[in-house]
Order: structure tokens, then sequence, then C-alpha cells
């Protein structure tokens, strides 16, 4: 299994109004191979306090054992209990709570405020993969990696204010 660069995004929403868009736009990144959610958790609470809850995942119930899997070896490593044991340990986590995210993610999110709402989002950057073999082949390692904001593009002079703002006022009102 090829997994592309993974990206944790943990988003809040005042006073939510859902219309299925944020599905929709992942499901068209999915179709078109750009990005991939390995695991979703979304949590609403009502004015009056009630709570539901939404977990999703664009893998295959084998495929999430299978990052499982492969999440597990690279923590296995790290933690010098061995590649194997790290993998079995990640495969039978995953299958246990039905993906990556488990009860610690949904206490968490559950303390949110009345009349809000919650995600974690698990994305796999598919469009990635081409570049990040590309660099690993000529040699290459990251060094750093951030996503920079609008605001800061124009202190270099990339953007201009006006759509700076625009676009940070954008992304305040999504995000």
């Amino acid at each position: 299994m090829t997994i592309g660069p993974v990206q944790l995004l943990v988003l809040g929403f005042d006073r939510p109004e859902f219309h299925g868009e944020i599905r929709a736009e992942l499901e068209r990144l999915r179709d078109n191979d750009t990005v991939r959610v390995i695991d979703f958790l979304g949590v609403h609470k009502t004015a009056g306090g009630e709570v539901t809850a939404l977990k999703e995942s664009q893998l295959a119930a084998e495929e999430m054992v299978e990052f499982g899997a492969l999440v597990g070896a690279l923590v296995g490593l790290g933690e010098g209990v061995g590649v194997e044991a790290g993998a079995a340990a990640g495969a039978e986590r995953v299958a246990d709570q039905g993906g990556v995210f488990g009860e610690e993610a949904w206490d968490a999110l559950a303390e949110i405020p009345e009349d809000s709402a919650a995600a974690l989002v698990l994305l796999e950057h598919r469009w990635a993969i081409p570049l990040r073999d590309a660099i690993m082949r000529a040699r290459g390692v990251r060094l750093a990696s951030e996503f920079i904001s609008p605001l800061d593009l124009v202190a270099v002079g990339l953007v201009e204010a006006e759509e700076a703002e625009a676009l940070a006022a954008m992304s305040a009102d999504t995000v």
C-alpha cells in the first residue's frame, strides 16, 4: 500500500450550518485521486446540549487495517519494539476501534460548547505521492513543511493586501 503524506485537520464550527458541501468536496477530491479521508470524526452539540457524532472513512475496512499496520510499523520502529510487533499492534488497534480515531478523540470532541461542532479529519494527500517519490529518488529530504497564511504573503509582496484580507476572512469563516 502506497500512502501519501498525511495531514491532521482539527476544525471548529461556531453555530454550524451544514448543507453537504464539505462532504461533496471531499468526495470530489477523492474521485480525482487528490486526497483521501483516512478517518473522520465529527461532533455536533445543539444549543440544548444534545450531541450527535459522525464517523466515516474513504478507506475500505481492509485498507484501514493495512494503514494501521503501516503506521504501527513506523511507531514500533521509533519505539524500539520492532516493525513486526508495531504493525500487528497498529492493525489490531484500528480494527478494534473502527479507524484511527478512538474513544480518546470522541471524549475530546464531546467537550465542545453548545451550538457548535468540531471535526478531526485525517487526510492523505494522494497528489503528493509522485512528487515525494521524485524527491526521494533525487536523495532529497523534507526539512520543513508549513501552510502559509495569505496575510504572510502580503508581507513578502506576493499578494495584494485586499486579496489577502478577503482570503483570510474566507478562511476564518470556513475553518
